[in-house]
This record gives structure tokens, C-alpha cells and sequence, in this order.
């Protein structure tokens, strides 16, 4: 019982860091809005367009500047980014970030009230699964990882590990790209995102503890990039999908993955216990596999 009360004290959230719950399902509603708007945007640009495949060229990127449903959803994304690093600067990653998942449940509803498609039993299984995985994920982990301060050497592994990463999506896309369907750019968008969520934490940490030097600025460059390679996936994921399975792969591959380098690079989950390490395993394999069921079986897919 003493263990139970200990880890419960673990991750008492105090009243500043409950401040980021709210700013995070904000955030969460703007995100399935947004990601609304933009799929709309990218098919009817599609839809005018006659072009090879292979993802959106730049004349087509130049295009969705031009509709007006792109642009409201950009601007409702950029709110989106806003409330998620206001959560950020209040509560830890692995409280907040989890919660987008909020906008799954939201973005299905909404494309399938306005899509007038109803979702299959399968498609509604799914969901469940990626939600349930992510919670799972998050609950074990949050009772058994301890937060440490990220050191200047575990920044630098973040670093190599994303160059690493984004050279790998690079050339993957560069010479496989004609073969790309939909859950390879959702796959790539949420684990660039990861990486996004972990360097935008850092970033407000170092900024808010007057800490910014030049391996910030490398965080800083390394956002960027990451970022406008996920953006770039995700056009091109509306443009051979449906939004909500898009929200799905960004609400579950991205927690997975920024708590997944907490446990890995960080060492967040050295004293957990050996069965947390299972249940991470199962929990991830669980909304990991929901993600490809709900792109096998949405009935807005073409087999």
C-alpha cells in the first residue's frame, strides 16, 4: 500500500501543471478542426489538378494557398500549435501530449457527419484500440517513469537520432515514392512529430531558465526541419486519405514516440519495474496496430 501511496505521489500534478490539461484539449479540438479544413483543401486541389503521383508538387502546394478551406484550416493548426507549447511550458510532456488523442474521436465524428459516411464496426474498433493504447501507454508510464533533466549528451543523441530519421524518410521518399500510400506519410508525419514535441519541451525549458546557447539553436533547426517534413506528409496523407486517419496516426505514433525517447535516450524508465516494459509493449503493438486496421478497413479507403 505504501508503494501504491509513493507512486501516486510521483505524479501528483499541481495546480500550475493542471493549467496545461485544459490548454492541451484545446488544442486537441483546433487540431481535428484544422485537420478538417486542410483534408478538404488538399483533395479539391487534387481534385482540379491532373498530376503524376508520387506526392504534392510545388505547383500544387502553391494552389492550396488559393483555397480558402486550407487556409482556415492552417490557421485553425496554428492555434492548435499554440495551445499544445502552452501546455508544454506548464505541464510534462508525458501528461499532456497523450491527450491529443481527443481529437480522433472528435475528427472521426466530424468527417463522418460531414462525409455522410458511417463508420464500420471495424473502423470504430480501431479507434478504440488507438486510444486505449496510447491511455495504456501513458498510465503505465506515468506510474513508473521518473522525469530527468535532459543533459546536454542526451540532447545530442536526440540530435543524431533525427538526422538520422529524417535522412532516412528523405531518401525513402525521394526514391520510393510512387509507391507510397497513405500510412506511410501518416507513419512518418507522427514519428517526426515525436521528435517535434520532445525539442519544442526542451526549447521552453531552456528558454524559461535563461538557457540558450548554441545547442539550442540546433533544437531550434531541428524542429524546423522536422516539422516542415511533417507537414509535408501530412498534405499528402489528406490527399490519400481520410482525416481521421490521419489524426490517428499523428495522436498515436507521436505520444508513442516522444515518450518512447524519454524512456529509451532518457532513461525515464530505468527503475520501472519488469513488467511495465511489457506492458509498454503490448500497450504500443495495441494502438500501433489500431492505426493499420483503421487504414485496411475505413470504408472511405479503396481496396
Amino acid at each position: 500500500m505504501t508503494d501504491l501511496t509513493d507512486l501516486a505521489a510521483e505524479i501528483t500534478i499541481d495546480p500550475r501543471q493542471a493549467i496545461g490539461i485544459p490548454l492541451a484539449l484545446v488544442g486537441a479540438v483546433f487540431l481535428s478542426l484544422g485537420a478538417q479544413f486542410q483534408h478538404r483543401g488538399v483533395t479539391k486541389v487534387e481534385a482540379n489538378t491532373v498530376e503524376a503521383t508520387g506526392g504534392l508538387n510545388p505547383r500544387q502546394l502553391m494552389l492550396l494557398l488559393a483555397r480558402p478551406s486550407w487556409v482556415f484550416g492552417s490557421l485553425m493548426l496554428g492555434l492548435a500549435i499554440v495551445f499544445q507549447l502552452s501546455s508544454l511550458a506548464y505541464a510534462p510532456i508525458i501528461v499532456v501530449q497523450p491527450l491529443g488523442a481527443v481529437a480522433l474521436v472528435l475528427t472521426a465524428v466530424l468527417n463522418a457527419r460531414l462525409s455522410n459516411v458511417k463508420l464500420n464496426r471495424a473502423s470504430i474498433i480501431a479507434i478504440v484500440m488507438c486510444v486505449g493504447g496510447v491511455g495504456l501507454f501513458v498510465t503505465v508510464a506515468a506510474f513508473t517513469a521518473v522525469d530527468k533533466p535532459v543533459t546536454d549528451e542526451n540532447l545530442v543523441t536526440i540530435l543524431v537520432v533525427l538526422a538520422a530519421v529524417l535522412t532516412l524518410f528523405g531518401f525513402a521518399f525521394g526514391y520510393l515514392r510512387h509507391r507510397f500510400k497513405a500510412i506511410f506519410y501518416i507513419l512518418g508525419a507522427g514519428v517526426v512529430y515525436g521528435f517535434v514535441a520532445t525539442l519544442a519541451k526542451v526549447i521552453i525549458n531552456r528558454i524559461q531558465n535563461s538557457n540558450f546557447e548554441w545547442l539550442t539553436l540546433l533544437c531550434v533547426l531541428g524542429l524546423l526541419l522536422a516539422a516542415s517534413l511533417g507537414a509535408y506528409f501530412v498534405q499528402n496523407a489528406y490527399a490519400s486519405g481520410p482525416p481521421d486517419l490521419v489524426i490517428a496516426g499523428l495522436t498515436v505514433v507521436d505520444p508513442l514516440v516522444a515518450v518512447g525517447i524519454g524512456i529509451i535516450v532518457l532513461g525515464e524508465a530505468s527503475q520501472a519495474p519488469p513488467w511495465a516494459g511489457v506492458a509498454f509493449v503490448v500497450a504500443g503493438s495495441l494502438a500501433i496496430w489500431g492505426v493499420f486496421r483503421l487504414a485496411r478497413y475505413h470504408p472511405q479507403l479503396d481496396r
